[in-house]
């Protein structure tokens, strides 16, 4: 298998790989017994190898591998667009989708990035960044140039982002995760904890403060809202919904102290992560961020005033834009089953049990026929064999399945074609015949004969005669067959970086 690129062609690769493994596990493996072939697969973060027996740790690994390959084509998007905005929402939420796949339907891996807590981890992580995307397009035109109304939704956003992100840092700092990530991971959820939780009280102090008109019912309501007070604080200011100039000058410049505070402790531990420091771009962003928020704050300060010392009311996390994350599609992705010669899936797969193929050669005069009838498609089943008839000296069994008529495969012929070809025979055939041992596919059932079903009997061939039911691969079962009641498996085969004045996405590596 070939090097997947960080495009939309090799996630498709790696799709159509995993489709393929649908067949093969389908063929090959079964629970029931071992094969010996070992799947060995390298931690993401770490490197350290991991190795297991079962096909579902390969299918595990790849969609990890896709997964990762969507964070890595979100993290190279071209953020300071809105359409590489729009990109980078969507792969991210395709990747969050997919760890979240992983977590649903595999258990037990041997690897730490398969851990339930670790893909728990990352999926929190994935809804972060698209939600901190999601920020930077609400601002990228600007809201302090609009109405005061933008510039709280964007506070309400930043807010939100700010909350994401508190929530994969206790993901992210709980056993056995904070162990496996590096520190550097964890210090950045930290430093965006802070940064969107800094930026959400600066729009609400930049909608105080740039706008003086008077304000209306729903933007009094809106401060209402999105302003919620802690009791327990002492030092907190009485306004949420400002009266006069005076009130509202007071609590915007409340707000814009708080986000000074926030700024500086994101750069105080951004300054502790040795890793972080060499981002120069990250470091950028927040030294703009804080500079921004210094300067207005230096144009709005008066001296002799007290009350500045005095805390805001936290704000609100809530948005307009929900985040939904849909199971993958495989269908798009379709491929053509490389073990297709084998025949028909749901008959020769790993979970029915055969005898060897043999091969058994009939010669008859004229007069005889050869003394078996056969029914069904892909493949064509022996029906009967008559008492002491040739098929029944020759070994013929009721059951057994024809998958060749004289050196031609029939495992994917029709009734009408497999006797067509033993009438061609003549008066010499030859048949590879094999016998399932853990299924009876001739127990009867009563049922109306089917018209397609008609009985074919010809002077040089023995009776070929169709009965009342359909091999397994046609439309008919016997109903006391054993498993005729067994659910039939589906296959769903998927659907659908370091950027300039960006604070950075975390993309995870393949494995």
């Amino acid at each position: 298998m070939r090097t997947p690129t960080r495009d939309q062609s090799g996630t498709s690769l790696l799709f159509r790989y995993y489709s393929h493994l649908y067949y093969v596990e389908r063929r090959f493996f079964t629970s029931e017994r071992n094969l010996g072939v070992f799947f060995e697969w390298y931690d993401s973060l770490t490197g350290v190898p991991s190795c297991q027996k079962t096909i579902a740790f390969e299918k595990a690994s790849v969609l990890f591998n896709i997964a990762a390959l969507y964070t890595q084509i979100g993290a190279r998007q071209d953020r300071n667009k809105s359409s590489g905005l729009d990109s980078s929402v969507d792969s991210l939420l395709r990747a969050a989708s997919m760890f979240l796949y992983i977590n649903n339907n595999f258990s037990n891996a041997p690897s730490m990035d398969l851990r339930p807590e670790t893909l728990e981890m990352l999926v929190n992580l994935m809804l972060a960044q698209a939600r901190e995307c999601i920020f930077e397009k609400l601002i990228l035109t600007g809201p302090e140039k609009k109405n005061i109304e933008a510039c709280l939704e964007a506070g309400q956003e930043a807010a939100q982002a700010a909350e994401a992100y508190e929530c994969v840092h206790k993901h992210i700092s709980a056993e056995p995760v904070k162990d496996y990530v590096p520190y550097s991971w964890i210090a950045l959820v930290l430093v965006k904890t802070e940064h969107y939780r800094a930026l959400s009280h600066y729009y609400v102090a930049l909608g105080l403060l740039d706008h003086t008109d008077e304000l209306s019912t729903v933007v009094k309501d809106m401060l209402g809202c999105i302003q919620i007070s802690d009791p327990e604080k002492t030092t907190l200011v009485d306004i949420k919904v400002p009266q006069n100039k005076e009130e509202r000058c007071l609590l915007g410049k409340c707000h814009l102290r708080e986000s000074l505070i926030l700024h500086d402790e994101s750069l105080r531990i951004h300054k502790m992560c040795r890793q972080l420091r060499k981002i120069d771009s990250l470091l950028d962003k927040l030294r703009k961020s804080h500079e921004r928020a210094l300067n207005k704050y230096a144009d709005v300060e008066e001296e002799d005033d007290f009350q500045e010392v005095l805390d805001p009311p936290r704000i609100q996390a809530s948005t307009k834009y929900q985040l939904t994350l849909t199971p993958p599609d495989f269908s798009q992705y379709k491929v053509k089953d490389l073990f297709h010669d084998l025949g028909h899936l749901a008959i020769f797969c790993a979970k029915q049990h055969w005898t060897a193929p043999r091969t058994i050669h009939l010669s008859k005069s004229d007069e005889k026929t050869y003394g078996f009838s056969v029914r069904g498609d892909c493949p064509a089943i022996v029906a009967a064999v008559d008492k002491d008839s040739l098929a029944e000296f020759a070994g013929m069994k009721e059951g057994d399945f024809i998958v060749a008529v004289n050196d031609t495969a029939t495992k994917w012929f029709k009734h009408d074609e497999v006797v067509a070809l033993i009438r061609l025979a003549e008066n010499g055939l030859s048949l590879k015949l094999v016998t399932p041992t853990d299924r009876n596919y001739l127990r009867p059932r009563e049922t109306s004969r089917s018209p397609s079903s008609s009985s074919s009997r010809a002077s040089t061939v023995s009776s070929i005669r169709a009965v009342d039911r359909i091999s397994p691969t046609g439309s008919w079962m016997s109903t006391n067959s054993k498993d005729s009641g067994t659910k039939k498996s589906t296959w769903n085969p998927f659907r659908r970086t370091t950027l300039k004045d960006k604070t950075e996405l975390c993309s995870v590596p393949s494995r």
